[in-house]
C-alpha cells in the first residue's frame, strides 16, 4: 500500500479541494490490501493533507481504555503522542475522553496540559488539533494533528479538522470490523489447524497401541499434563517424530535396495 499525496491547502477553495479529495480518498480505503496499521496511516496522511497549517497528524484507536493502535504520518508526531500516553495527558487524551475538538497554539504555555505542553514544545511542536473520531455515539479514537507553528490552526482549520473526522470515524471502523474479520478467520483457520493435527496424532497412538480414539486422546492429556505444555504442541511434537521416523524408514530402505 502506498501513501496518497494530496496538495496542502492554501486558500479557501484550496480548502475545500483539499477536503475533498481527502474524504474521496477515505473512501477507497478498505478496499486496499494491507494491515491495520497501514490502514490507520493513510487516515493520518489524509488528515495532515486536509487540514491547512499541519505538519504531520497521528491516529489512534482506543479500546478498553488503552492506547491499542497509535499511527503517525511523520516521526515527530509519533514522539509527540508516545509523551502524552505515556503521562495520560494531552489534547489528545482528553479528545478521545470526552469527544470533543481539542486545541492549542501555544502548547508549552496551555494550562490545559502543564506536563505534556512543555515536553511537546521542547520538541518544536507548539500547536495542536485533536479530533474525536465518534461512529454511532462510540468514541473510537481520535486524529491527532500537529503544527511546529504557534497559533497554526484557526478556526477555519478546526471546521475543516471536524468535517474530515466524521468520514474518517467510518473508515476506521470499517478498518477495524475487517481487521477483525481476518483476525475471526485467522483463528479459525489455526483452530482447524490445530484440530487436525490432534486427531492426527490420536490416530498415531491408536495404531501403535491399539487402544480406542477415547484412550488415545486421554493418553495425549496425561503426556499434555506430565510435560507442562499444551495438548496442541504434545500432538504436534507426536507427528513430526512420526514424520521423521517415516522418513527415517524410507531412506532406510532406499540404501538397502542400493546394496
Amino acid at each position: 500500500m502506498t501513501n496518497r499525496e494530496i496538495p496542502r491547502a492554501s486558500s479557501a477553495d484550496d480548502d475545500v479541494a483539499g477536503l475533498t479529495a481527502a474524504v474521496a480518498g477515505l473512501a477507497g480505503l478498505v478496499a486496499d490490501s494491507g494491515t491495520i496499521e497501514q490502514l490507520l496511516t493513510e487516515v493520518a496522511s489524509f488528515a495532515m493533507s486536509a487540514v491547512p497549517g499541519a505538519d504531520g497528524a497521528g491516529v489512534t484507536v482506543v479500546e478498553a481504555g488503552r492506547h491499542d493502535t497509535i499511527v503517525a504520518s511523520e516521526t515527530f508526531v509519533r514522539d509527540v503522542d508516545a509523551i502524552q500516553y505515556r503521562l495520560g495527558e494531552g489534547p489528545c487524551i482528553s479528545a478521545a475522553a470526552t469527544g470533543s475538538t481539542n486545541s492549542s497554539g501555544a502548547l508549552g504555555e496551555d494550562a490545559s496540559w502543564p506536563t505534556f505542553g512543555p515536553l511537546a514544545a521542547e520538541l518544536g511542536v507548539h500547536s495542536a488539533l485533536s479530533l474525536p473520531l465518534v461512529f454511532n455515539g462510540d468514541i473510537l479514537g481520535a486524529i491527532n494533528v500537529y503544527a511546529h507553528a504557534r497559533d497554526a490552526f484557526d478556526g477555519s482549520s478546526r471546521g475543516i479538522g471536524e468535517k474530515f473526522a466524521a468520514p474518517a470515524a467510518v473508515a476506521v471502523h470499517n478498518a477495524l470490523v475487517l481487521n477483525e474479520a481476518q483476525q475471526t478467520a485467522l483463528r479459525l483457520e489455526t483452530a482447524l489447524k490445530t484440530r487436525s493435527t490432534i486427531d492426527h496424532a490420536i490416530g498415531i497412538v491408536m495404531s501403535r497401541t491399539g487402544v480406542s480414539a477415547s484412550d488415545a486422546f486421554i493418553r495425549l492429556r496425561i503426556m499434555s499434563q506430565h510435560e507442562h505444555v499444551k495438548l496442541a504442541v504434545v500432538a504436534q511434537n507426536l507427528v513430526q517424530e512420526s514424520t521423521r521416523r517415516a522418513r527415517a524408514r524410507v531412506r532406510d530402505a532406499h540404501a538397502d535396495e542400493g546394496a
